[in-house]
């Protein structure tokens, strides 16, 4: 769905919340096929399946069936006799195509900086520190502004291109080394890994895509999967590869090992290649593309894994790592002095692991639908780009980010924790090609995980 449609959806949405009936749209949204029954059904189920929550959902998954999802939708509205609503819709979207800054709100709202007492406007902006002047006290501004400039509600933890300090070479290092030590055997401050083998790594990896879904072959993916088997057994877990899966039978494979006995083991990963779209969301955003074209949100694959799916897991380190596309833009970056030769590389062979649906030679992503989960432990959802940006893949040397996170881990693994690895990931990351990528990672571990090697 394009933007413009997308947001005229989200600026209607709570009239069409209110309004729409949805008991008689069923039949015509299956006769237009813009949802599958499957997906109806997953609609009635929502929240306490009251009229108001399965509209609220249907308008919600609306933005994921497609550039012709709206008109679509409007149709249905008018085979069943919603013909207000019908006319609501059209009217707004004629009226966003002649005048397309009026569905871009957010691009020119400015948050409003509130601080403490005596600043002016302009001191807010930067307040610079004077040791001989008294200080202002420890007041920390409030950034008001639209919702989508909010903090996130449970503050996860996004990486930024930090360069991670370096362990010490010095004449300090046997007391690093020591602290080091220190850290990973207290039970209090790191989790404990100390079965062998350590758990389970499932890789499922979408290649080929039917010629039904216009989603293209990701070449240099299997170049992906074979680092990973190889870097995850090294890190002793007992690694499982599932090639070309369905939307359902990602989800039928994902569920398997969800009711597996992991009592004797101490951490689990899952690990997805393939294409990937943006996605409205509660915690954890964006989803992945089975090769029938079937988007299966990042939020329902880790719900498998909550304490009810899977309680053999339970206080354990639970870890996903996805290689896709978490939107549409393409990053070009900003000037900074050169500190790296890295940035200097050819694209030439790189493509994203975007939707390819197209308009010219730009690739479009579509969004996912808001799916719940319960306050989440233990986990921790590593995305291979910053949500919103397309993901690179080389077609010879595989994805920048499965290649970077396969040479960090050989190297660092050994003496950094997993958040210090995925810092130095997001890093390298950054510095690659001429369009940019940031890996993002949102973090619920309670604890530092040092992988053994």
């Amino acid at each position: 769905m394009d933007e413009a449609d997308r947001q005229l959806l989200r600026r209607c949405r709570v009239r069409l919340v209110g309004e729409l009936q949805v008991a008689e749209l069923w039949d015509a949204l299956l006769s237009r096929e813009l949802f599958t029954r499957d997906m109806i059904e997953d609609i009635q189920r929502a929240g306490s399946g009251s009229r108001r929550d399965q509209a609220r959902q249907l308008v919600t998954d609306l933005e994921t069936r497609g550039r012709q999802a709206l008109p679509l939708f409007i149709s249905c509205l008018e085979d069943t006799g919603q013909d207000t609503l019908a006319s609501f819709l059209r009217t707004s979207r004629q009226a966003a195509k002649q005048d397309p800054e009026a569905v871009k709100p957010l691009d020119r709202l400015v948050p409003v900086v509130l601080g403490p007492i005596g600043l002016t406007p302009k001191e807010q902006r930067v307040v610079k520190l004077d040791p001989s002047q008294p200080a202002q006290g420890n007041l920390t501004p409030v950034v008001l502004g639209p919702e989508e400039l909010w903090p996130a509600r449970l503050r996860p933890e996004v990486l930024r291109p930090e360069t991670p300090r370096p362990v010490d070479i010095g004449s300090d290092r046997s007391h690093d080394v020591c602290a080091l030590e220190k850290i990973k055997g207290h039970a209090d401050m790191a989790y404990i890994l100390d079965a062998d083998p350590c758990g389970h790594c499932l890789i499922i990896n979408n290649v080929n895509f039917r010629h039904s879904s216009g989603l293209s072959t990701r070449t240099g993916s299997n170049v992906d999967c074979e680092k990973l088997q190889h870097r995850f057994r090294w890190l002793h877990f007992m690694v499982e590869v599932k090639n070309d899966l369905t939307a359902k039978k990602m989800v039928a494979a994902l569920v398997e090992m969800a009711k597996r006995d992991h009592r004797a083991l101490d951490c689990f990963v899952v690990v997805i290649l393939s294409h990937g779209c943006q996605a409205s969301h509660l915690q954890f955003p964006g989803a992945v593309y089975g090769t029938d074209g079937c988007a299966v949100s990042i939020e329902k694959i880790v719900n498998i894994f909550n304490g009810t799916g899977c309680p053999s897991l339970g206080g354990k380190p639970k870890l996903f790592f996805i290689q896709a596309c978490g939107g549409e833009q393409k990053d070009h970056g900003f000037e900074v002095a050169c500190t790296s030769s890295q940035g200097k590389a050819s694209d030439s062979d790189s493509e994203p692991d975007a939707v390819p649906y197209q308009e010219g030679p730009r690739t479009c992503d579509q969004l996912d639908a808001v799916s719940s989960l319960p306050t989440p432990s233990d986990i921790l959802v590593s995305y291979s780009t910053f949500p919103g940006f397309v993901s690179w893949r080389d077609k010879k040397s595989g994805s920048w980010y499965i290649e970077t996170l396969d040479g960090v881990l050989e190297q660092w693994a050994c003496s950094e924790d997993l958040q210090s690895l995925l810092l130095r990931v997001a890093n390298a990351v950054s510095e690659k090609g001429i369009y940019k990528q940031i890996p993002g990672c949102f973090n619920f571990l309670r604890k530092k995980l040092f992988f053994r090697t």
